[in-house]
């Protein structure tokens, strides 16, 4: 027997099966006899443990998952983790916990793709699944096996290395309505994450010192970043014009005042680029554009890391290829020290 939180518990083996449970009370004489009756069913054959999760559901283990682990987390997570549920309710509707096998996991992973999530899509959805049946494995005592952890993952292809070309620049805003064409324009001259774009208020705008402050990033940084004409022009332009609203003070808004969902956006950018004829482009390659753009015309990986808030400059290298222009100004440096083409013949004879 061993103490957890000043409760008894016992772990017996037998017969190459492990059995770990609580033994619910903090009385040690009272544990002892509560173990010696375990020990003794398991060997005459009439030990049958029941766990809690045998009365509870899909929808039980999810509801309590959303209420006590995903406030633990990001405000963005837990948006990422309200979209993802709706996409496992809608597969696993509610069954008993334990019906939900390896197999009906794998079959989910085939259910998604029917619908075109993506292979990292599909693996965070499977990653929440999982976090959420290793709560009730580890800490709700409701079930022994975590069906998940038997499934494997999809490969990912996290290397994409995609960005839109001038001419798909001028064919993507020419099919964008007004709104979408500015967050556009901004997304590609500042390389903001989608949500770091869509959260960003007028607070945290320095029209004078042409800055942006990113208060709430995805390595929790905050970081201040540097506005060129081009976006500096977006701001003034929605400054000038705009009405201010009572309900926050977000730059990008919707027509009601509110913030736009990441799901209208995705929604409209998809049809601009489908309008535009341009194929495998996220929303997301807009920041690949931003750096791919920068590193082309010279700038140094590191300024590009700075600009992007990569806390591993390995997240950067990605776009080190397209540095010839850097590569140079670095070798052309060495070009101050004289060596003195004569005394060099001369000394390979």
């Amino acid at each position: 027997m061993f103490k957890r939180s000043d409760i008894w518990w016992t772990c017996i083996s037998h017969n190459g099966r492990k059995i770990q449970k609580s033994l619910e009370t903090s009385d040690k004489k009272l544990a002892q006899a509560i173990e010696a009756k375990i020990r003794t069913e398991i060997v005459e054959g009439k030990y049958y443990e029941r766990l809690t999760g045998q009365c509870k559901t899909f929808k039980d283990m999810m509801d309590k998952f959303m209420k006590e682990y995903a406030p633990t987390v990001s405000l963005n997570t837990q948006e990422g983790y309200k979209y993802y549920l709706k996409n496992l309710n809608r597969f696993f509707g509610n069954p008993g916990l334990m019906s939900i096998t390896p197999k009906i996991v794998a079959k989910y992973k085939l259910y998604r793709r029917d619908y075109g999530a993506s292979p990292s899509t599909v693996n965070r959805e499977l990653y929440m699944l999982s976090k959420a049946f290793n709560l009730a494995v580890k800490e709700w005592e409701w079930l022994k096996d975590n069906p998940v952890s038997r499934v494997q993952k999809e490969r990912e292809n996290n290397e994409v290395d995609r960005w839109l070309t001038e001419d798909e620049e001028r064919r993507l805003l020419g099919h964008s309505p007004e709104w979408l064409l500015k967050i556009v324009v901004f997304a590609l001259n500042t390389g903001l994450r989608q949500d770091e774009l869509l959260s960003l208020e007028w607070n945290r705008v320095n029209l004078l010192r042409k800055t942006i402050l990113i208060q709430k990033t995805k390595n929790n940084k905050p970081n201040t970043l540097p506005l060129n004409s081009i976006a500096l022009n977006v701001l003034m332009r929605k400054y000038e014009g705009k009405v201010r609203s009572l309900k926050n003070d977000l730059v990008f808004i919707s027509q009601t005042g509110t913030k736009i969902g990441k799901r209208n956006l995705i929604r409209a950018f998809a049809q601009a680029l489908d309008k535009a004829e341009i194929k495998d482009f996220t929303f997301h390659c807009l920041r690949h554009t931003f750096a791919t753009r920068l590193a082309q015309n010279g700038v140094d990986i590191y300024k590009i890391a700075k600009l992007l808030n990569h806390k591993d400059l390995k997240n950067t290298q990605r776009y080190s290829h397209h540095c010839p222009e850097s590569l140079m100004v670095g070798v052309q440096i060495l070009e101050k020290f004289d060596y003195n083409p004569t005394t060099m013949a001369q000394n390979d004879g």
